[in-house]
């Protein structure tokens, strides 16, 4: 079993493998509540939206339904029933703003209508919107390394993303040492 040390805020590990980060994304997307916001971060080709295909895996989409919105920077996915007491289905808006030229491009795609609502937003690109990102959201950043394995570092910024995180880690199965 893998041990870990988990900072308040903060872990990574190096995903083996495509199938991995698909897995891992899935057990983050079933963890997952309207309101909450992932910012994704990496280069071209670095995973993002196979992870992202992994979350929607856990909210209950079909998995083959989601692609890059790098040409229509927003797509929205209904997903399965909502857990117990939540009442209807969880949506996920899955923005990418790899096309986007400023930061002022922004708020004309709808981004207040998605942020802090009834959606669950996983951005790509999300440093071409820092200053827009919420105050408590999940940062996620894929970085390539040999053959098909990517190091995945994640940092919480609030109180909420802290719970995730730490659920995560815990539903991967990983024993953390929090010393």
């Amino acid at each position: 079993m893998t041990v870990l040390t988990l900072s308040e805020c903060e872990w990574s590990w190096v995903s083996p493998s495509p199938e991995h980060s698909l897995q891992a994304g899935e057990a983050l997307g079933r963890l997952l509540r309207p309101g909450d916001f992932l910012a994704l971060f990496g280069e071209l080709g670095s995973g993002k939206t196979l992870f992202v295909r992994g979350v929607a895996t856990g909210l209950g989409c079909a998995p083959d339904e989601v692609r890059s919105p790098s040409f229509t920077l927003v797509n929205e996915y209904v997903c399965g029933d909502a857990p117990a007491g939540e009442g209807t289905r969880r949506r996920l808006a899955h923005i990418d703003l790899y096309r986007i030229r400023s930061a002022e491009e922004v708020p004309g795609i709808g981004w207040d209508e998605y942020v802090g609502s009834r959606y669950i937003v996983a951005v790509e690109w999300a440093e071409r919107a820092s200053q827009f990102l919420p105050q408590d959201h999940l940062r996620v950043r894929l970085e390539p390394r040999e053959s098909a394995r990517r190091r995945v570092c994640v940092e919480a910024t609030g109180a909420r993303s802290a719970r995730i995180l730490r659920a995560w880690v815990a539903t991967l199965g990983v024993r953390l040492d929090e010393s």
